[in-house]
């Protein structure tokens, strides 16, 4: 089985004002709680960071998404990734301590690293302006 890390993207690699943080390596996976109606934006921010990894997208509607759906979103895919890809994941970087415990609830294996700060807000947002900055 293949060893990698997974990545929340807000609050761990967007610090927000398109600051880039945490980086991950090469071959680590994202998971974003960002809807897949936050694609355009998403891979703006990547792109100009020179961040090329995989993004899993939650399903779910930008209107619909809650935090706690973000962090089942994050779960599912952990376990997706583990059983039908055969990828674990051993540290996700998370910033949200709703969806961190839902991680930890779902996924045992997983070593979630809560990184702890105030720069970006938890709310559901849209990130227009990773659009602009291009």
């Amino acid at each position: 089985m293949k060893v990698i890390n997974g990545f929340d993207i807000d609050g761990v690699l967007n610090l927000g004002n398109g600051k880039c943080g945490i980086r991950p390596g090469p071959e680590d996976v994202i998971i974003t709680g960002r809807s897949y109606e936050e694609e355009p934006e998403t891979k703006a921010f990547l792109r100009r960071n020179g961040i090329n990894n995989h993004v899993y997208f939650n399903p779910l509607s930008f209107d619909e998404k809650s935090r706690q759906s973000s962090g089942e979103h994050k779960a599912r895919t952990l376990k997706f990734l583990k059983h039908e890809e055969k990828i674990e994941i051993e540290f996700f970087y998370e910033d949200d301590e709703i969806q961190k415990a839902e991680i930890e609830k779902e996924c045992d294996w997983v070593k979630v690293i809560h990184v702890c700060h105030d720069f970006t807000p938890k709310e559901n947002m849209r990130h227009w302006e990773e659009l602009n900055e291009q």
